[in-house]
């Protein structure tokens, strides 16, 4: 047993099993958790409840014992724009609190974790490298798009109707039929967003099955994957083979890699430095512009493409198929570990079906990767810019300062059309200490685009964004206005100036004019009610994670 256990300790454990009518002979198992974060409020993990009995019994015919754990699973859009949104980023550290607490509070021998979502899978990850039993995880799967009239539609798209619709330029009806046709199956939302970002992380560190990634939710494909997962654990647990054991850097940059070259998520500058940590594993934000400089954009999909979605990129192959072709390149380390076999083994299993999704990196969509790490007067440390979603028209960009405190008060000038053509908006106190929370700036970017303003505007925020943002949104500038960083002292009519290929976000103002208005600085004060205040007090900025975790 991966567990040492005294005698009465053990038989204290059975005589609470056996009070659920556990046998004595299935006592004696190796029991192995399914760490399941299924709930009525997250369509991203509302399928897992298909599977879990699938996952047991195969778990029991391969000689072990599994036991049901819940714990939390949020989904970041059923509080998008409302003040529950503070809680989604912190969430992360509370799920991989629970994964911890469970794994030894139980004396679990093996996990399965099952999660879809955007700030449960890194939570999960951070947990298992923490607790560092054998564990795989099976995540959830993509929901399908929605349609209207042959048009492709998304949950994103309803923000951008309702800026639409507010304006005047759609009606009511039209605007509530996008609501109500935009999510018609359970799964993650089926945009490069931070859930498919990160479920692909799960699998390229080599946690979850192949293919898992990028797999249709409730399909054939994905409920054999169940059965796969359960099977894997047991073996895993008798050959005591530990997530620490087996992923190491090359896997972590494996992912960074691949987030590259498909214009994932920003947030992934956030939980991928998060997760690596529990392992003793530095990934900061340096390496991701190393990487970015190297690894090529060579698939888009939503919001990166306007009419590609998950189902597409999964028809032409999927997170296999982008590896295969990196690895051509040799722009990948093949020999990384995971618990299903190596990257070398996934490559092989994996075909790319169609070149239009998924381009040969002879012939990329951008020459680098999706994301650019930016810095200069405003971010001294660093801040994120999604370009694969920008237009390159406006990857220079300079404008007079238009500054809000809130995300809710930027909201509502755009609507209101306080805001012009050529504006830089600057949005501050939304970071990790300042919300507290760093909650998304996705409704204010969707209104910007809802009202065709993509191009015309741009933001800057120390606040962050959903995977699903497009437009020239700046984010996790660091340091945040909370702890005094320049973004503090901005004024509106300052210049900023934007330069994505050279990485600069800079105001024209010089250092002692910077000093001189520090001088009579104040933070502004936002509610920090019980865990979000624990957050805040404990949190590290965005430029190392935003997590209580990062100094063990």
């Amino acid at each position: 047993m991966i567990r040492e256990w005294n005698e009465e300790s053990l038989d204290h454990r059975n005589a609470l099993l056996y009070a659920m009518g556990v046998t004595e002979a299935d006592a004696k198992r190796s029991v192995i958790g399914i760490v399941n974060s299924w709930n009525e409020m997250n369509p991203g993990h509302y399928a897992f409840k298909e599977v879990i009995q699938k996952i047991k019994d195969e778990i029991y015919n391969a000689g072990g014992y599994a036991v049901e754990l819940p714990i939390s699973g949020i989904c970041d859009g059923m509080c998008s724009n409302t003040p529950g949104d503070r809680y989604t980023l912190p969430a992360r550290d509370m799920v991989s609190s629970e994964v911890e607490t469970v794994a030894e509070l139980n004396g679990l021998e093996g996990m399965v974790m099952l999660g879809t979502c955007d700030k449960v899978v890194p939570g999960m990850i951070m947990g298992a490298l923490r607790v560092n039993i054998p564990t795989v995880m099976m995540t959830g799967g993509f929901m399908a798009p929605g349609n209207i009239d042959g048009k492709m539609i998304t949950l994103t798209h309803t923000k951008q109707a309702y800026a639409s619709y507010i304006a005047g330029d759609i009606s009511e009806e039209e605007y509530k039929q996008v609501v109500r046709n935009a999510c018609p199956t359970p799964g993650a939302c089926p945009f490069m967003g931070t859930a498919n970002t990160m479920c692909a992380t799960a699998e390229i560190l080599g946690l979850s099955p192949h293919g898992n990634a990028s797999v249709r939710c409730q399909s054939k494909e994905w409920n054999e994957m169940a059965k796969i997962v359960g099977k894997r654990i047991v073996e895993l647990v008798k050959e005591e083979v530990k997530p620490r054991d087996i992923i190491k850097k090359e896997n972590f940059e494996n992912a960074v890699k691949y987030m590259m070259a498909t214009g994932g998520s920003t947030n992934s500058i956030l939980h991928i430095p998060a997760m690596a940590r529990q392992a003793d594993i530095e990934i900061i934000p340096e390496i991701f512009d190393d990487i970015s400089r190297k690894i090529p954009v060579i698939s888009t999909i939503y919001p990166n493409h306007p009419a590609y979605t998950m189902a597409d990129f999964s028809m032409a192959g999927g997170l296999g198929a982008v590896m295969s072709e990196l690895d051509k390149a040799g722009l990948v380390e093949t020999s990384a570990k995971g618990m299903f076999g190596t990257l070398a083994d996934k490559i092989a299993l994996s075909d790319n079906k169609n070149t239009d999704v998924i381009h040969p990196v002879s012939s990329p969509i951008h020459e680098q990767g999706g994301l650019a790490v930016l810095s200069g007067n405003i971010a001294t440390d660093s801040c994120i810019v999604k370009f694969s979603a920008v237009d390159k028209a406006v990857w220079k960009f300079r404008g007079p300062a238009k500054v809000y405190n809130s995300q809710d008060d930027a909201w509502n000038a755009i609507l209101k059309d306080e805001i012009k053509a050529g504006d830089v908006v600057v949005i501050r106190y939304e970071g990790p200490k300042g919300s507290p929370g760093m909650p998304h700036m996705e409704t204010f970017m969707a209104a910007v685009l809802g009202k065709g303003m993509g191009t015309k505007i741009a933001l800057v925020s120390d606040g962050r964004f959903s995977g699903a943002t497009g437009g020239l949104a700046i984010g996790h500038v660091s340091p945040e206005a909370y702890e005094g960083g320049n973004i503090a002292i901005i004024q509106d009519g300052d210049i900023i100036d934007i330069d994505i290929e050279n990485r600069l976000l800079t105001v024209a103002l010089t250092d002692k004019e910077i000093e001189d208005r520090k001088k009579n600085w104040k933070p502004v004060e936002k509610p920090s009610p019980g865990w979000l205040g624990l957050y805040k007090k404990n949190c590290t900025s965005a430029h190392r994670g935003a997590t209580v975790y990062w100094n063990k």
